[in-house]
């Protein structure tokens, strides 16, 4: 530590020279320098270089064994991580922001970092959807750096990183689910990213900056804000400028839409308004011919060797099956299966899907009545932004998962009931079981969708709300 502080203050004298040597103001020069040095030598920060160093690491090593996307996304989570340290020392450089406005500029590149990494799940459902969608998921958590006091709209810093992480730990769960048994580099990047969060930068936070970062001295520099853009000039032949782009939502926010005309407050206003220019720029507006349900070429199941619509399911490669699009169809079936392969639904509506045999996992994603009969599958069974699914698994699924749907009706059979069911932002969901009688007849439960937390022996407990009959 002494070595690496010596070092930094003989570069610190080094660039004094210089400055003096080319006639610059010794007294403008000195503070800037001394200031980011002092604030980059502070204990707490050379701590963040030390933990940042082991825990982002460790995940990128396991990161560069899969390569690909999940390697792109964990190196946006380090650049993620090293924009927070820059916020840090900067917050000691300056005098703490008046107000969640003033903030704009302090919190807009860790914003834009944040942007990034949900761009890369937007879209058609991506290769390593799961892994992408926890690293997007889980980097709200280093807004704490931005926490300006009780006021400011979000928790404590130590409460928020674990509220954040738990946003992200759906997915990071579906990973460990997927490869547990299939591929140990993903089970240990799952791993690691879990301990980055939790217990690594929660313990991190509540060491060193439970009450948030620690800011100048007041009277001291402000923080800059965001230079408006430079209104473009109009070319000679045009006549009227080209219509505004649509707000972009809010980057933190999980509100589906406006419920009022009240504006946000907090730090979601901040990040409102930091981030809805760079993730709206340069979108082009897409037409009714343009969306795939309107493309001839595209409707129908995709298919990796024929962009012709089809009838019924068809294989994208050896290694699964996508249904995608498919509009009052009653009588798809997939049968030609076995279990290594993956099974994705997409955007059906009004249609019945039969998988006649065992897969390695099945997805369904934004679908609408809904209904799928399914006998065995080996990892997982995923419902993801569906509104009035029907299923029915005849065989078993160790894993069951339903995330953000509205209206499901589970069928499950004798050899299933030992499935784990995980919901997750959903409502209406009833599971129907067999009596065990020798009428056959079905048995239903609804799983709970409001809990109560009480506080006793200086922990929480959670339990389902139950409702009794007059």
């Amino acid at each position: 530590m002494e070595v690496a502080l010596v070092e930094r203050l003989e570069a610190a004298v080094a660039r004094l020279e210089a400055a003096v040597a080319s006639g610059a103001s010794l007294a403008s020069t000195a503070p800037r320098d001394f200031d980011a040095l002092e604030a980059r030598s502070d204990p707490a920060i050379m701590a963040y270089d030390e933990f940042v160093a082991e825990a982002v690491g460790r995940l990128t090593a396991a990161a560069e064994k899969i390569g690909g996307k999940v390697l792109d996304a964990t190196k946006v989570l380090a650049e993620a991580f090293a924009v927070a340290k820059d916020m840090l020392v900067q917050a000691k450089q300056h005098q703490k922001p008046a107000s969640m406005a003033d903030a704009q500029g302090f919190v807009k590149p860790l914003s834009d970092v944040m942007a990034k990494a949900t761009a890369m799940t937007e879209g058609r459902r991506p290769d390593y959807f799961n892994h992408l969608k926890s690293v997007a998921d889980s980097l709200p958590a280093l807004a704490w750096v931005a926490f300006l006091g009780k006021d400011c709209g979000m928790s404590f810093p130590t409460a928020h990183v674990e509220e954040s992480w738990q946003m992200a730990e759906f997915y990071n769960n579906k990973v460990l689910v997927e490869y547990r048994n299939k591929d140990p580099d993903h089970v240990e990047w799952a791993k690691a990213l879990k301990d980055l969060y939790m217990p690594g930068l929660r313990d991190y936070v509540k060491k060193h900056y439970p009450l948030g970062p620690v800011w100048g001295p007041a009277g001291g520099a402000v923080v800059s804000q965001p230079k408006a853009a430079a209104p473009t000039p109009k070319a000679p032949a045009v006549k009227a400028p080209p219509p505004p782009a649509p707000p972009a939502a809010p980057l933190f926010s999980t509100e589906k839409s406006p419920k009022s005309s009240k504006p946000k407050e907090g730090m979601s206003a901040v990040f409102q308004e930091i981030s809805s220019k760079p993730v709206t720029a340069g979108l082009r507006k897409v037409t009714d011919d343009m969306k795939s349900k309107n493309r001839a070429d595209r409707s129908g199941v995709v298919s990796s060797t024929a962009p012709a619509p089809a009838a019924a399911p068809e294989k994208t490669s050896r290694a699964g099956w996508v249904v995608e699009n498919q509009v009052g169809k009653k009588t798809l079936a997939i049968d030609d299966c076995d279990s290594r392969q993956s099974v994705y639904v997409y955007g059906c509506k009004d249609s019945v899907l039969q998988v006649n045999g065992k897969v390695n996992n099945i997805t369904v994603d934004k679908c609408t009545k809904f209904g799928i009969v399914f006998k065995d599958v080996v990892a997982a069974f995923e419902i993801v932004n569906c509104n009035g699914v029907e299923v029915q698994c005849q065989g078993t699924s160790p894993t069951i998962s339903i995330d953000n749907t509205s209206g499901c009706q589970l069928y499950l059979s004798k050899d299933s009931l030992g499935a784990s069911i995980t919901s997750a932002k959903s409502s209406e969901i009833n599971v129907m079981v067999p009596s065990g009688g020798a009428d056959g007849d079905w048995v239903e439960h609804a799983l709970p969708q409001q809990y109560i937390h009480s506080f006793k022996d200086g922990q929480f407990t959670t339990s389902p709300v139950s409702h009794s009959g007059a």
